[in-house]
């Protein structure tokens, strides 16, 4: 395991509108506040895209991603960390549980799914991290990369 220890920084509260999409609305919004590493909370409601639901095999080491279509209105709650890419852009990795008629399905939303109706979101801005998504030789995911040496002093 690889930590760096940070602090809170500034904290965004967002409504999100009908049709907006995840995660890229928020990546967006941390781009234009200058947001670099943060986590979301995220609740409300999902109508359409994609959720990651898996690899197809748990043996490979290129992994070919699952996906289900969201079907209708579903209630999410998700949490997810922002870090920059390898050209400092914010990326949003965040997983969610949606739920409709008792039925629960838990994925990835990086895909993009749009907002149905509302979503709320906090955004917890984290200083003093030296963070990254880079991609991963091995597994073809890009994942997030720590700096062991961060002090977590800004």
């Amino acid at each position: 395991m690889k930590a760096s220890e940070g602090r809170t920084g500034r904290v965004f509260v967002m409504r999100l509108e009908d049709g907006d999409v995840i995660p890229s609305c928020i990546e967006r919004f941390a781009e234009e506040k200058g947001v670099s590493v943060g986590y979301v909370i995220l609740v409300g409601g999902i109508g359409d895209g994609e959720v990651v639901v898996g690899p197809r095999s748990s043996e490979e080491r290129q992994p070919q991603p699952m996906f289900l279509p969201v079907d209708g209105a579903h209630e999410v709650v998700g949490a997810g960390i922002i870090a920059p890419d390898e050209d400092g852009k914010p990326v949003l990795h965040i997983h969610g549980a949606l739920g409709r008629s008792g039925q629960t399905m838990t994925g990835c939303l990086r895909p993009g799914v749009t907002t149905w109706l509302v979503g709320e979101a906090i955004l917890y801005e984290v200083l003093g991290v030296d963070a990254a998504r880079i991609r991963d030789k091995e597994s073809g995911l890009v994942l997030l990369e720590i700096e062991s040496g961060s002090s977590g002093k800004e």
